[in-house]
């Protein structure tokens, strides 16, 4: 069986790879010839809004996927109807996912707490949805945002006519800023045979707005069982296949739905050494129908991003038990270009040893 992929980066690449021990095989489409993905199979060269090549990654595939949510909702649509593509997770997932208005709302109507907020098409808008929510607040662009881009916090009044004329022009959101406790996501995948499973509650720490730190399992049973409640409302709205995640706030023990992304997840990558199945392999699972792996936990895991660029092998190397993932990709300010991943028996060496790391890498961050 082969699988399509829209979208080359690094996600797609760990989905290749997880891959190939069951069997499949892969095709992926990517605007560009020198994406990681295409390291590791083959890659058709061009634009997510070609739809020849979208055609062509149909018929020659047994399901199509994407490894990033800013691929084309209409494009997608349209092989969909011409060809009757198979395309997983469901395109009105990956729809409501691009729009943070609409995000919100399907928070709102599956109950799920979510921020307070207000649409924002002018500056006008804009006062009085700070008027209404108060400051500080968060102003975000409704699409193409991520890793902290496309968003401006406001805090005074004064703040308001610099985050307009530097996100204005564009549908945007304004919604509170919350002062969390911490930051967490819940990982689960539902089947096209609508099979479930949810792996343990991940920790998260950003910097930047990028994420730095992942820890699994973490938080009390309280918040897994909450956290996977909401979870399963979206899979089973949509008739989910596939991975899906929810990062959420928690402040005083609640958990606030930020947003959700429907495609293998950054907060998970910690489940490819530290998972019974890594979410890599339970996504092929799921949108090929499948059995789903188990998501036990094999210990206790910390997942560290590394930015700009990978640090010397040696000195990375030297860390007992240390996995490293090296995406291929050419260093860059601000760019993802690898992670590694500590399993521990305990959570306490967990959080020691990746302090250490941390430390060991120059990386300041403050861990709850």
């Amino acid at each position: 069986m082969t699988v399509g992929i829209v979208g080359a980066g690094q996600l797609g690449r760990m989905l290749a790879l997880a891959g190939y021990p069951l069997g499949l095989d892969f095709l992926l489409l990517d605007p560009s010839p020198g994406a990681p993905a295409g390291q590791v199979a083959p890659l058709l060269h061009g634009a997510f809004t070609d739809r020849r090549l979208l055609r062509s990654l149909a018929r020659r595939c047994e399901v199509v996927t994407f490894d990033w949510e800013n691929v084309s909702v209409a494009s997608l649509r349209a092989i969909q109807a011409a060809d009757g593509a198979r395309i997983c997770p469901p395109v009105a997932a990956l729809a409501a996912a691009q729009d943070r208005v609409a995000e919100k709302r399907l928070f709102e109507r599956l109950d799920i707490p979510t921020t307070r907020w207000r649409a924002v098409q002018t500056r006008a808008q804009l006062t009085r949805a700070v008027r209404a929510i108060g400051l500080p607040g968060v102003l975000k662009t409704r699409r193409f945002g991520y890793d902290g881009k496309g968003q401006a916090v406001l805090r005074t009044a004064a703040d308001l006519e610099r985050a307009w004329q530097r996100l204005g022009g564009v549908p945007l959101l304004y919604e509170e800023l919350v002062p969390f406790d911490c930051e967490v996501s819940v990982i689960g995948a539902r089947s096209t045979r609508g099979e479930l499973v949810v792996y343990p509650l991940c920790g998260n720490v950003h910097a930047h707005g990028i994420l730095r730190l992942t820890r699994a399992p973490y938080g009390p049973a309280a918040w897994q069982r909450r956290a996977a409640r909401y979870l399963t409302r979206v899979l089973q709205r949509f008739r989910y296949a596939g991975i899906l995640t929810i990062e959420f706030f928690v402040r005083d023990g609640r958990l606030i739905a930020n947003e959700m992304a429907p495609r293998v997840h950054n907060s998970g990558h910690w489940t490819i050494e530290g998972a019974l199945t890594s979410q890599f392999e339970n996504h092929l699972r799921a949108v090929l129908g499948l059995p789903l792996g188990g998501t036990g936990a094999r210990g206790h895991s910390a997942m560290i991003n590394l930015i700009d660029a990978v640090p010397d092998r040696q000195r990375l190397l030297r860390f007992a038990g240390l996995h490293l993932h090296d995406y291929g990709k050419q260093p860059r300010p601000g760019r993802k270009v690898g992670h590694c991943t500590l399993v521990e028996a305990s959570a306490a060496r967990r959080d020691a040893r990746a302090l250490e790391l941390l430390q060991e890498l120059a990386v300041e961050v403050r861990i709850p």
